[in-house]
């Protein structure tokens, strides 16, 4: 009644702005419950642990086709990934003292080494260093070079891209999705991605890993929900690109335990994916982690031992023993392995912040 009367004393314009303001508390008190019914999952690791890729395979999973311009996009991405990779080979190939096993090789080298990063690599331009990188590909010296890439920055796709070179240097190439989820193009700054998983809207924040990238994590740490944390398992006789001396397994861990004994982070979920298991199996069998960890005990060529060896080196560093920590050994380029390892985080996640979320 007393709004009834408030509104016949009003004029038009006071009564559209009260429309106006109540339409405003409306969308506010959405916009609200929105944010609180968000699951946020902050991605942290260091510098190609897996976390864009596991940002990929979300979309793929949950039915997110990347759109024709991101495929383009992709397939520039591609381009650069073998022509730059075949460059640091050919330079570590110098560098190390390795022979030619053709010396002809050197005319190959020199045009591809003479490639500008700069250089926009579209079809047409790519298609001249087909059949260059085809040759060094299969010479003896730049495959050498290949099974020392410890000693030097190598991206971990390139074996893949090189091996599938006819393909990918055909008319007409379109990135396949596990093209796409090998690509290798470093985060820089923060990107964001959300997917609506069975009515739950799920916002995935993935921040660049590189040391010069982490001041910009405490901007992303308000509201998380969770932190996936990846650590790529293999890179445990490699050392970092920023000061090429620190072991970048050991990096991980001294980020990991930064992150997991941070008292803002005392309600949050934080799930560690030991990350790149399939580089990891392939590695023990010809080298040896008790070189570069001293406190290793056991079989360094027995995959369930590393790994539990690996896991320790996380968990150690753990000050809160009350709370468990929820772990995974994942294989980000495996899609079904990342469908498999996420329903259980799903599930985690939810059961662990189900109030705070307002799920009941």
């Amino acid at each position: 009644m007393a709004d009834l009367l408030t509104s016949c004393c009003m004029s038009e314009h006071d009564k559209a702005q009260r429309n106006r303001s109540r339409e405003i508390d409306k969308t506010l008190m959405k916009d609200r419950l929105t944010f609180r019914r968000t699951v946020r999952i902050l991605l942290l690791g260091a510098g190609e642990s897996g976390k864009s890729t596991f940002l990929k395979q979300m979309r793929i999973i949950h039915g997110q086709d990347f759109g024709e311009g991101a495929v383009l996009e992709f397939k520039t991405v591609v381009y650069n990934n073998i022509v730059k990779g075949m460059r640091v080979l050919i330079d570590a190939r110098q560098k190390l003292g390795i022979p030619w096993g053709i010396p002809s090789c050197e005319k190959d080298a020199s045009f591809v080494f003479a490639f500008e990063s700069t250089t926009r690599l579209d079809e047409r331009t790519f298609s001249q260093y087909v059949d260059p990188i085809r040759r060094l590909w299969a010479d003896a010296g730049i495959r050498t070079a290949f099974d020392r890439r410890r000693e030097f920055q190598l991206g971990d796709s390139l074996r893949y891209f090189l091996d599938n070179l006819d393909r990918i240097g055909g008319q007409n190439y379109t990135p396949s999705k596990l093209d796409i989820l090998h690509a290798r193009k470093a985060t820089k700054g923060i990107s964001e991605h959300q997917i609506l998983i069975k009515g739950i809207p799920f916002l995935f924040v993935d921040v660049g890993g590189q040391r010069s990238q982490r001041q910009k994590w405490y901007q992303c740490f308000v509201g998380i929900t969770s932190i996936l944390f990846l650590a790529a398992s293999s890179e445990y006789d490699q050392v970092l690109m920023e000061d090429r001396k620190t072991n970048r397994l050991q990096e991980s861990c001294d980020i990991f335990e930064t992150i997991i004994n941070n008292k803002s982070f005392s309600n949050v979920s934080i799930i560690l994916f030991l990350n790149k298991m399939d580089l990891l199996q392939e590695k023990i069998k010809h080298v040896s982690i008790a070189e570069y960890f001293d406190n290793f005990e056991g079989d360094p060529h027995n995959i369930d031992v590393v790994k539990a060896f690996e896991l320790n080196l996380f968990d150690s560093r753990r000050r809160e023993r009350n709370k468990p920590l929820f772990h995974h050994f994942t294989t980000a380029i495996d899609t079904e392995n990342i469908k498999h390892v996420f329903q259980d985080v799903k599930d985690t996640i939810l059961h662990e912040n189900l109030r705070s979320l307002m799920l009941q």
